[in-house]
């Protein structure tokens, strides 16, 4: 009787709206609430290395998953909107650079990763997408998702996050431009243009408690898979919090170095995680000295460049299109990491 009362329309939709004061009131008094934990009750001292590295883990890690679920769950509700069926249809046709732009808007908001390169790339031939736009599709979805600006939100502030967003659309909308320019489908693998790809049925109209419904399935989903993401890369910063010398990530990447942008790119391309994994690093790599620029282009190189998704990619693609598209990509990166060691 109890669960048939939760499935009702009415208190699908009242139900986060009740939780909201909740979450709010654990994110006010997160800070507060470790400060007493760990120099109260622990006893420990400011400063020292250890109460440093755990103070940085007790006060990042709930922080992050608290800005997570409340992100995810408004995202999950929004990606109902968006199906692949829609997707496919929204960027069929459009050509030029204003197809880019669509494309590379449409990669922030839909839910796929690099893992669905694959069967959005076959899609996306079939429905008639232009090369181009499809590649400025694949390198904003995975680059720019909601882990990505939760994380640098939390751990820098709207300003960082809000330039993360804008230098990953220019990067996915102008490399997209070039690869269309370039006239790249001889690279495609042939196979490709024979698959045909069923529609999606994800049309069906859906009531808005049913909306609510999927941004709570959503939170459960990516919140269950990325908390140990999240664990780890916030315990690496941790350690590198209390321990690492200043000194020593400023002379290796600092701005004033001016090998650290292309050697962050390359030392980022092999390594394979996520936002979730690698943002909590980043953040302590700029505390102890690292540049902004350099710590983006390290970021960018690891999510939107990884090696699992050229090798998945291989599959439909040409090694002289992949590289190509490294290229592109990877200038891309290097340009935004001066151009924001310069400026910042």
């Amino acid at each position: 009787m109890k669960s048939e009362f939760f499935k009702k329309p009415l208190v699908k939709i009242l139900t986060p709206l009740a939780l909201l004061p909740v979450w709010y009131i654990a994110y006010v008094y997160l800070l507060p609430f470790v400060d007493w934990f760990v120099f109260q009750v622990l006893g420990m001292t400011k400063g020292d290395h250890l109460a440093e590295a755990i103070w940085f883990f007790a006060y990042e890690f709930p922080k992050v998953l608290l800005l997570l679920t409340l992100i995810i769950f408004f995202v999950g509700i929004v990606r109902t909107y968006f199906t692949p069926e829609r997707t496919r249809k929204a960027l069929g046709g459009k050509k030029t650079i204003l197809g880019n732009m669509l494309a590379a808007m449409l990669g922030i908001v839909t839910p796929f990763c690099s893992c669905s390169a694959i069967p959005l790339f076959l899609g996306f031939v079939e429905a008639g997408v232009p090369l181009g736009v499809t590649f400025s599709f694949l390198i904003a979805a995975p680059m720019i998702n909601e882990v990505a600006v939760v994380l640098l939100y939390g751990l820098f502030g709207w300003q960082v996050a809000l330039i993360y967003v804008v230098t990953g659309l220019v990067i996915a909308v102008l490399a997209g431009w070039i690869i269309g320019l370039l006239k790249l489908e001889k690279w495609i693998e042939p196979w490709v243009f024979n698959v045909k790809v069923g529609a999606a049925d994800g049309d069906a109209k859906l009531r808005f408690s049913d909306r609510i419904r999927f941004g709570f399935d959503a939170v459960k989903e990516i919140v269950g898979k990325v908390w140990l993401y999240v664990a780890l890369g916030i315990l690496v910063g941790a350690g590198a919090h209390g321990y690492v010398p200043e000194d020593f990530m400023a002379a290796l990447m600092g701005k004033d170095a001016w090998y650290s942008v292309p050697l962050s790119v390359l030392i980022g391309i092999p390594l394979y995680s996520n936002a979730a994994g690698i943002v909590p690093i980043v953040s302590v790599l700029i505390e102890k000295g690292a540049s902004l620029g350099t710590a983006l282009a390290f970021m960018m190189a690891v999510i939107g460049l990884s090696l699992p998704e050229m090798v998945i990619l291989r599959k439909v693609l040409k090694l002289p299109l992949i590289l190509t598209f490294i290229g592109v990509v990877g200038s891309g990166i290097l340009i935004v990491g001066y151009l924001f060691n310069f400026l910042f």
